[in-house]
């Protein structure tokens, strides 16, 4: 490079003065050619020469463009009105560019919310099963919240038994009718007297029968006011569960009351075995306990009639009809004539 070089000797017009201007300032950091067509420059003498362009080459290829512009409009008015118009025309591509940006950012993350992150966040509500999240599951209930539950039979929709805006939730949840009764379920055997009438039966036949997949239905107790879904039409009797299934015991002990529990899936729809069965319901709970896939099949707990002394009337055969039957038998109960 000549070292008495000066843009200011040039006497062109002042846009080639400008481009020349460029095209020097290409030369000082090791670019020779235009700001248009570059290409690296030898190294000096000494220096090893690298792949591609040098850093001052790059910054080049990037600043030339602006100085030819800013040496240019110092030289001429025309190509400074012109100037102004370019930038102009610059800020709007770049608001442009940023307003589709954000479009396309909102665009994605509306997507995500109703693709994975919705994913996500019901897979949020999923909880394995154990004494570990029980607490929680305590928490929720006494909160009035809705859960989904394994039992012995089949998962189930439980709430706090007392709660009418919650057992009322069940039923907008499974688009159940009103004139079908919830059934609830307690901790321990011996938990049932307190809710429903029990001096009538023979002594042991309820620690025979439970726990395990059988709902035995009794007159109500007088103690204990609950919202009139949870008890058979037009009589006073109330469906109960001890279930063979520690992890809703302990959430029924922990409750302070009774949970009312019925079957996890809309009414009218086959049973649930698994979490995945009721998978399009989950939002509608607070938390749903995983207990894996329930082996006992679909056809749920065994109901009887015990309300009338000496006598028992299968409601439905569940999955535990002859055993149920055969426990009845041995205490000396007999079938009601008027069963079905």
């Amino acid at each position: 490079m000549d070292d008495n070089w000066s843009p200011v000797t040039w006497t062109d017009s002042a846009a080639n003065r400008a481009s020349k201007f460029a095209t020097g300032i290409l030369i000082v950091t090791g670019v020779e050619g235009t700001p248009d067509m570059v290409t690296p420059s030898p190294p000096p003498d000494g220096v090893a020469s690298a792949p591609g362009l040098s850093l001052g080459a790059v910054i080049a290829r990037r600043i030339a463009p602006f100085i030819c512009l800013r040496y240019a409009e110092s030289t001429s008015p025309l190509l400074s009105s012109l100037s102004v118009e370019v930038q102009k025309l610059q800020f709007l591509n770049t608001l442009r560019s940023r307003r589709e940006f954000f479009a396309k950012t909102m665009t994605w993350n509306l997507e995500k919310c109703d693709g994975h992150s919705g994913e996500d966040a019901k897979m949020g509500l999923l909880r394995p099963a154990t004494e570990d999240y029980a607490a929680e599951a305590i928490e929720a209930v006494r909160s009035g919240k809705v859960i989904a539950v394994p039992t012995d039979t089949l998962y189930g929709f439980a709430c706090d038994a007392c709660s009418v805006e919650a057992v009322h939730r069940i039923y907008e949840i499974k688009g159940r009718k009103y004139t079908s009764p919830l059934a609830i379920c307690v901790g321990d055997v011996f938990d049932i007297k307190r809710f429903a009438v029990t001096d009538h039966l023979p002594h042991g036949l309820l620690n025979a029968l439970l726990p395990g997949p059988v709902t035995v239905v009794l007159r109500r107790g007088s103690g204990v006011k609950y919202p009139r879904e949870i008890f058979k039409p037009r009589l006073d009797s109330i469906g109960v569960r001890v279930p063979d299934c520690n992890f809703i015991r302990v959430i029924a002990r922990g409750s302070g009351s009774a949970l009312a529990l019925t079957s996890a899936n809309l009414s009218g729809q086959p049973s649930s075995v698994d979490v995945r069965d009721f998978e399009n319901l989950w939002h509608h709970c607070a938390y749903v306990y995983d207990g894996g896939a329930l082996p006992s099949g679909r056809a749920g707990s065994t109901v009887v009639d015990l309300s009338m002394l000496g006598k028992y009337k299968i409601l439905r055969p569940g999955s535990a009809k002859e055993e149920t039957v055969a426990i009845l038998e041995r205490h000396a109960l007999v079938e009601d004539g008027n069963a079905s």
